[in-house]
């Protein structure tokens, strides 16, 4: 028999678990199914700008984070070709910190219930019911299946809740009087936040696989005790086919990535290669190449544990974020399993902290809103589904085109005529002026 529950996430990432804590907040239970055994805290930092700090005081952790991470000032953008050097800078006109990526997914699982986590799940693959009425069942690994399904929303008396025999979720002081408990409503829902490569839930739902990019990152932190000598600023240096930035967190901690170019074959075998030989290669690499000592310092002395590579650069094209059926009966997808975007215009966590709380809202409603019996999918719960992709569709196609152009000018030397419309659509998106940094994603 299956396991039933109201809500089910897949992936407990940042979208994952900011989706959970969004539906906590709204007085929603939900379980988050992470294949990890525990949480996933690698990739060194991430950069959220403006409009994820919107979203993260929604989700009630914007505080506490602030005070893990200062901010950054300005952008110092430096372009070394050959014998000659370019450099930019400009202010920060909006909010903009870099995370220790291990603060925000425990400040984002911290409030959660004991019980909404439930780690080692490794999801082998995704059906519908075959009972009807639109739940999806979730096959494990080993075999165990978990189906989305609860039972109705009502309000009831605190002082007779003995009595009332529908599930208990949560107290909700912030939304009703004290002597009132919501309990939620027949909503049979599966979230997808299971990342950009390999998601179970985008291909229940039919979307083609992301695309990928071969160019190997290194990311890593550097301590400085008695604290750096750097400017809070993002510095962004362009060496040949090399692309470094380097990230103030705090007075003694600087994060930093390493874009290398297409691996030849001599660099397959990166991948498997242990991290402190890794950051070797890159350093003798950065150092053929006459990168500024400031910069393979940095790497020199960074933290061995810190360090973490990725291969490639995975995300969706732009067409399949304007157009993609990210619905299917109860079944949706956040985060990157929707929009992946590789990492060109930093905007990949913060979009999914977005997705967090618009979600949360049009369920918060179907919660509120949904009549007796269960939902098929197509009924408010369904309609929720659908609100939630109608307000974040233009959003998120906009941000994906601006990520792809800025991606084909970083990567692909694109002929002059196909540079200038780059250019062009980047001016009409106002990518200099980071209007994407500008957003707010509401109220949750």
């Amino acid at each position: 028999m299956a396991e039933a529950h109201g809500i089910v996430i897949v992936g407990g990432g940042i979208c994952g678990l900011a989706t959970a804590l969004a539906l906590h907040r709204k007085g929603i239970a939900s379980l988050v199914l992470e294949k990890s055994e525990v949480l996933r805290a690698e990739g060194a930092g991430i950069g959220v700008q403006a409009n994820g700090w919107r979203a993260l005081e929604q989700l009630g952790v914007a505080g506490e984070l602030r005070k893990t991470a200062g901010l950054i000032t300005s952008y110092h953008d430096v372009w070394m070709q050959g014998d000659k050097t370019t450099r930019d800078r400009y202010p920060v006109r909006t909010e903009l910190r870099c995370l220790n990526r291990k603060d925000l997914i425990e400040a984002l699982a911290k409030d959660l219930p004991a019980a909404a986590i439930r780690f080692g799940c490794r999801i082998a693959a995704v059906h519908e019911d075959p009972g009807g009425r639109g739940a999806a069942v979730l096959t494990m690994a080993d075999g165990t299946t978990i189906k989305a399904k609860v039972t109705r929303q009502e309000t009831c008396n605190h002082a007779h809740t003995s009595s009332c025999h529908h599930q208990v979720i949560d107290r909700l002081d912030h939304f009703h009087s004290p002597s009132e408990l919501k309990l939620l409503s027949t909503m049979q829902v599966l979230i997808g936040c299971d990342g950009g490569t390999n998601s179970v839930v985008a291909r229940y739902l039919g979307l083609p696989p992301v695309r990928t990019i071969p160019r190997p990152v290194l990311r890593g932190f550097t301590s400085y005790p008695h604290g750096h000598p750097f400017e809070n600023e993002f510095l962004r240096l362009r060496v040949g086919d090399f692309f470094i930035g380097r990230l103030t967190i705090t007075d003694t901690l600087v994060h930093f990535f390493v874009t290398m170019p297409a691996p030849s074959a001599a660099d397959a075998g990166l991948a498997g290669a242990d991290l402190r030989d890794v950051r070797d290669h890159v350093l003798k690499e950065l150092e053929d190449h006459r990168c500024p000592a400031e910069i393979t310092e940095v790497v020199r002395g960074s933290d061995p544990e810190s360090l973490n590579l990725v291969t490639k650069f995975w995300y969706r094209p732009p067409w399949e974020v304007a157009l993609g059926g990210f619905r299917k009966g109860a079944v949706t997808v956040a985060g990157d399993a929707m929009h992946a975007m590789g990492p060109f215009i930093g905007q990949g966590g913060s979009a999914g902290l977005e997705d967090a709380v618009v979600l949360a809202r049009p369920l918060a409603r179907a919660a509120g809103g949904a009549g007796e019996g269960e939902d098929d999918g197509e009924g408010v719960v369904g309609g929720a589904i659908e609100a939630y992709i109608r307000e974040r569709r233009l959003r998120l196609a906009l941000l994906s085109l601006e990520s792809y152009i800025m991606g084909v000018l970083l990567v692909r030397s694109p002929s002059p005529v196909v540079k200038l419309a780059c250019v062009a659509v980047l001016v009409l998106l106002g990518s200099k002026s980071l209007r994407h940094a500008n957003f707010d994603c509401g109220r949750l």
